[in-house]
């Protein structure tokens, strides 16, 4: 039988059957389990099961070890050790609408998750995770099975390193879609997404992505609306509503935060049921944040003027131009002789590098605002130029055509060592490109790495290479 996300309530009922009689109104009743998921157990159970009119209880003779799941003993520090993981979180990204949670709802979200499902026994996706909530679930939990998936480096990276690598990170933008290392492995699903119908409806989506079987599997939201705004509120909710999740419980006020003011600085906790129809694909929209180029209210892309200017820079030397998205989760090859633009004017700083894998051209210029990370200063543009150098040569036009973007002009290198041919095949399995990859990396693709592992990749090459 498969228990899924009621298996703590599932071995509550054996537990109880095996402390002795019960009678069976009573175990629906205790266990809150439905009646006929009751009936499913007991016929399971079969002749390990004693009956007496309605009373039951596992046979005495029957050997079996304690069978309830239990929650896990709280560390003392435990509240400590939280906030020591929040203390150093990377700064908040206004564009991507970080907010900070408290430690003390960090730590109250752990406990909860623990209180309700047994965490030993399941997988759990948090589909962003600036708050650090897996860290805190790992603190309580190391036998949980957890992994985070995050358009944001830098906390990939930070999860990474304070989890010693216990917890699987992922790098995705969700309206880009949704990597398969991921994807259909969750039973459970944790997100905070931006609050906006657009972001609350793309979170979601993706968050029913992520689970192996959806009407068995939960998806887990954090979401608040202004009470002076109550239509917002049910647009948000009808969104939901209209992916095919049911509500099982909205618990008031859950999440605090250090900001937030336009909603009380507070946010409920949604825990939704998917129904069967709940795979249903929808289309992603690109602008789904409160702020930032990405905003509802921002359009996202450069005037025409601009990016005429961009394909003249591509088009030097006589070549054609073609137009290229900014979506880098599949491959994109242009034709030998032509060049290839690219407008990321809504980059939220960790598109570049994934554009300059992810697309093969003898020639590509990518427009990025002018304030991009990885321009900002000496270090991030060498530390741009050498993650790319298997593949291309860049030059870097600042306040190019006007002061507010910058250029990025990538150019074929034609180089031999190792890092070329997975350099130019991000897409493809490491371990089919790489034959010596790592266990930990081997079933990944590259493009779907957080950028610290590319950059551990392109050193255990290099290494290699200077081995031969």
């Amino acid at each position: 039988m498969d228990l899924g996300v009621f298996a703590r309530q599932y071995r509550w009922a054996l537990d109880r059957l095996d402390a002795g009689w019960v009678q069976f109104d009573d175990l629906v009743r205790d266990t809150g389990l439905p009646r006929r998921s009751v009936e499913e157990l007991l016929d399971d159970l079969a002749d390990d099961l004693e009956r007496d009119g309605t009373a039951l209880r596992l046979r005495p003779d029957t050997a079996r070890p304690r069978l309830a799941g239990r929650r896990a003993e709280v560390p003392t520090d435990f509240t400590a050790r939280v906030a020591a993981h929040l203390a150093d979180v990377p700064p908040p990204l206004p564009a991507l609408d970080h907010v900070q949670a408290t430690v003390d709802t960090v730590v109250n979200r752990a406990l909860w998750l623990d209180e309700q499902y047994d965490l030993g026994r399941l997988r759990l996706v948090f589909v962003g995770d600036h708050d650090l909530t897996s860290l805190a679930v790992r603190e309580l939990r190391p036998d949980a099975d957890l992994a985070v998936v995050d358009v944001d480096d830098r906390v990939l990276e930070h999860v990474d390193r304070r989890s010693g690598g216990t917890i699987d990170v992922v790098h995705a933008d969700l309206r880009f879609g949704l990597p398969r290392a991921v994807a259909g492995s969750a039973d459970l699903v944790f997100s905070d997404p931006p609050y906006t119908p657009e972001g609350m409806g793309l979170f979601a989506a993706r968050a029913i992505e992520c689970l192996s079987d959806p009407p068995h599997g939960r998806v887990l939201l954090a979401y608040g609306y202004s009470r002076r705004h109550p239509t917002l509120g049910q647009q948000v909710q009808k969104a939901l509503l209209n992916l095919g999740l049911t509500f099982e419980a909205i618990l008031p006020g859950f999440h605090r935060y250090h900001g937030a003011q336009a909603v009380g600085s507070s946010a409920d906790l949604y825990v939704c049921q998917p129904t069967p129809r709940a795979r249903r694909k929808t289309k992603s929209p690109q602008a789904i944040y409160t702020h930032g180029p990405r905003s509802v209210e921002s359009g996202g892309t450069a005037a025409p003027e601009v990016r005429a200017a961009v394909d003249r820079i591509a088009g030097e030397g006589g070549r054609d131009v073609v137009s290229a998205g900014p979506d880098w989760t599949k491959p994109t090859t242009v034709d030998p002789g032509r060049a290839a633009t690219v407008d990321l004017t809504g980059d939220p700083g960790p598109w570049l590098c994934r554009v300059l894998l992810g697309v093969n051209a003898e020639r590509l210029a990518v427009l990025v605002p002018n304030a991009h990370p990885d321009l900002a200063d000496a270090a991030a543009q060498a530390a741009l130029i050498d993650l790319v150098a298997p593949k291309y040569r860049l030059r870097l036009l600042r306040s190019t055509p006007d002061n507010k973007h910058a250029v990025v002009v990538a150019e074929k290198t034609g180089t031999t060592t190792a890092a070329h041919p997975v350099w130019t095949r991000a897409h493809a399995r490491l371990g089919n490109v790489w034959p010596e990859a790592p266990g930990d990396v081997a079933d990944r693709r590259l493009i779907d790495l957080p950028r610290h592992r590319i950059v551990d990749v392109l050193r255990r090459l290099s290494e290699g290479d200077t081995a031969d």
